[in-house]
């Protein structure tokens, strides 16, 4: 199969029309349409559209990127007038045609191009379909309202259709200061057995950010093995919130062929089965902990990390294995019937462009990359000393990070000095804030920060091996002994 370039690699301007050429033939790869409404729909070429169907198919979103043309600077239009006359006509909803083309003149002229006449300018505007136009003019609730059909349905097999969503969890817990805070959870949910994909507890307010990490995280084979839910969804239902229609995450999610359905705004569809496991979250599990919003308040509250430690326990061991109510069966079981296989990426790194908190470019030093006062190194990086580098990240453990050059993935960098421990960017951002008010009174030893998360990761852990041998025996023992 021919290789093509990475979607990254290609123009914000060249991704966004492969979307809207992806929106065009949407409905007929759901089989919602025919490809001949299609074309009495938006004027596109029957022959057309099954070009872009095939290449989609075949290549994802990278194949309805549009390819440079090789046949500039014959009697036709240069590549160079169209595109420009298309974005002009996008742009300007309201503007003549007789205004579209004095403007485009206007930037020949000025780019020393050839101009184009009037009915060259009539001629490609009338070439441009229906539906782009819609599209550009109105934006996608415009287009959606004209040419998408409301197709609703339930789940008739796993990873058919996963769901997203977030909530404010009804308890208190200790943030990095050490004072009480109510944190946020946001969960992916598999629509066919009830199963959780993924999830993530945070105090921020959701981004874009945290659901692309749980998309992530849900994708991708578990550390745990117990947790076996896994694999690329055909379709990823939402709502309207600005983190779940972050442009970069719908590229993303189409290159994978997976199917974004938002609900309608007001008029939410199967939004039920999610809320109904936040309630479930809340009755059989916060209830019973310290801080539960609507027990008597206790002084003794939990950390956001000890919650989290929780909630993982209870979604393998507990809800996984607990009969739902509606589908009658086990959700990881019914996950899992008939020996199930979920359709995987085609590895780690292709994914990894779902991390979506990317660093500022960094340049590569003589003793590694220096980011959020660590230094990260591997061997590979010897040979790009004094190249700038982009690099991704997991807020939730900082300890590794994952360097790409000119789109590519190059390695993945260790931090020595925390590599032993599972640090999270708020470990890193309340020392160095504790190292701060030590400077301002005076009483700085010269500890780095590192060296002071190491130091209180290492106290964490004494900690916890003191309490786990103070339970180890018992055993009576007796004075004389």
């Amino acid at each position: 199969m021919i290789e093509l370039p990475p979607l990254t690699s290609s123009s914000e301007e060249q991704r966004q029309q492969a979307m809207d050429k992806f929106r065009i033939i949407q409905p007929y790869l759901h089989h919602e349409k025919r490809l001949k409404d299609i074309v009495d729909e938006t004027g596109v070429a029957k022959r057309t559209l099954q070009y872009w169907v095939y290449k989609y198919q075949q290549f994802g979103l990278k194949g309805l990127i549009r390819k440079t043309r090789t046949d500039a600077g014959d009697s036709k239009v240069e590549q160079e007038v169209r595109e420009e006359i298309q974005n002009l006509i996008f742009k300007h909803k309201r503007n003549s045609l007789t205004s579209i083309h004095r403007k485009v003149c206007e930037t020949c002229k000025a780019k020393s191009w050839r101009q184009p006449s009037y009915d060259q300018v009539y001629a490609i505007s009338k070439s441009l379909s229906k539906g782009m136009k819609k599209l550009a003019h109105e934006g996608k609730k415009g287009y959606q309202n004209k040419y998408d059909l409301i197709h609703r349905r339930e789940a008739d097999y796993p990873n058919e259709i996963w769901q997203a969503d977030h909530t404010p969890l009804d308890i208190m817990v200790l943030n990095e200061k050490g004072e009480p805070e109510r944190p946020w959870l946001t969960i992916i949910l598999d629509d066919y057995s009830r199963a959780v994909a993924g999830y993530f507890v945070t105090f921020q307010a959701p981004t874009a950010i945290h659901t692309a990490l749980v998309l992530h995280q849900a994708i991708w084979r578990k550390s745990n093995p117990d947790w076996k839910i896994c694999g690329i969804p055909e379709k990823f239902y939402t709502d309207h919130g600005s983190d779940f229609t972050s442009n970069h995450l719908e590229q993303v999610a189409i290159d994978l062929k997976i199917n974004l359905i938002f609900s309608t705004i007001g008029v939410p569809r199967g939004r039920g089965k999610i809320e109904r496991f936040f309630s479930t979250i809340n009755q059989l599990f916060l209830q019973d902990l310290p801080g539960y919003i609507g027990n008597e308040m206790n002084t003794s509250l939990i950390t956001i990390k000890e919650l989290d430690e929780k909630l993982a326990n209870f979604i393998i061991y507990t809800y996984h294995h607990r009969i739902h109510s509606t589908t009658k069966k086990e959700p990881i079981h019914a996950w899992n019937h008939s020996g199930f296989l979920p359709h995987m990426p085609e590895s780690l790194t292709s994914l990894d462009l779902l991390l979506l908190n990317v660093a500022k470019a960094r340049k590569v030093h003589s003793d590694g990359i220096h980011f959020q006062g660590l230094r990260y190194i591997n061997t590979h990086l010897t040979a790009y000393v004094g190249e700038t580098v982009i690099i991704r990240f997991d807020p939730r453990d900082i300890a590794e990070i994952r360097v790409f050059f000119k789109d590519e993935y190059l390695c993945t960098a260790i931090s020595p000095e925390i590599s032993d421990y599972t640090v999270d960017l708020k470990d890193i951002v309340s020392a160095r804030n504790k190292r701060r008010r030590n400077l301002k009174k005076q009483l700085d030893t010269g500890i780095t920060v590192a060296e002071e998360v190491a130091t209180s990761k290492q106290q964490e852990l004494n900690r916890k091996l003191s309490h786990r041998d103070t339970k180890k025996s018992k055993l009576k023992r007796y004075v004389n002994e």
